[in-house]
């Protein structure tokens, strides 16, 4: 696979993850737990998410077909999505946005905090402009590192401070609101073709 394909799909998925951004947010629910039982959760939450991911990467065309939804229609919907949620996280707190205040386990940290709507979408997307095989190798890729950054997130967040933290959760945001405005245009651009 080509490298500059591999970027195509990794970057994106990276940043509609955010998982520097949440990293605070994973470390406030964690607070107070073992190292063995943050490792166990970790290693639950991740293996959650990329459950999800995985069957919405499998079903998610089919469930589409099914209800009569065309890949430009979600390409719109999608990416409006994201927007609102990348321009709700570049002027708000993620900590609001993101914590639903319930017991901490698979939920709310596999699903939503890791493998969100914002995530969802956008492995919907790769996966119909650029194939299977870059998407799941992006995918894995991802959650790689995403279990590299929770395993070291002390680390992490005093290295970055909290400040660097929150500053790098706002660009993310601010690239993952510029992804959703080119999905918007090129489902837009799709649709007046086929007229």
């Amino acid at each position: 696979m080509d490298f500059n394909l591999f970027l195509l799909t990794f970057i994106p998925l990276f940043v509609a993850i955010d998982i520097i951004g949440t990293t605070p947010v994973f470390l406030g629910f964690t607070e107070g737990i073992s190292h063995f039982q943050r490792r166990k959760l970790i290693y639950e939450a991740c293996l959650t998410a990329f459950i999800v991911a995985l069957g919405f990467l499998f079903a998610g065309k089919a469930v589409l077909r099914f209800l009569g939804i065309t890949i430009n229609d979600f390409r719109i919907a999608g990416g409006l999505v994201l927007l609102i949620l990348s321009i709700n996280d570049i002027l708000s707190s993620s900590e609001n946005r993101r914590n639903p205040h319930t017991n901490i386990g698979i939920v709310p940290l596999g699903i939503p905090l890791i493998m969100g709507p914002a995530a969802l979408t956008t492995i919907l997307i790769l996966n119909d402009k650029y194939g299977f095989f870059p998407t799941i190798t992006a995918m894995l890729a991802n959650f790689i590192i995403i279990v590299l950054i929770l395993v070291n997130a002390k680390w992490l967040t005093k290295a970055l401070g909290e400040g660097g933290s929150k500053a790098f959760a706002k660009i993310a945001s601010l690239f993952l609101a510029a992804y959703a405005v080119m999905m918007i245009r090129e489902g837009i651009a799709n649709i007046i073709n086929l007229l």
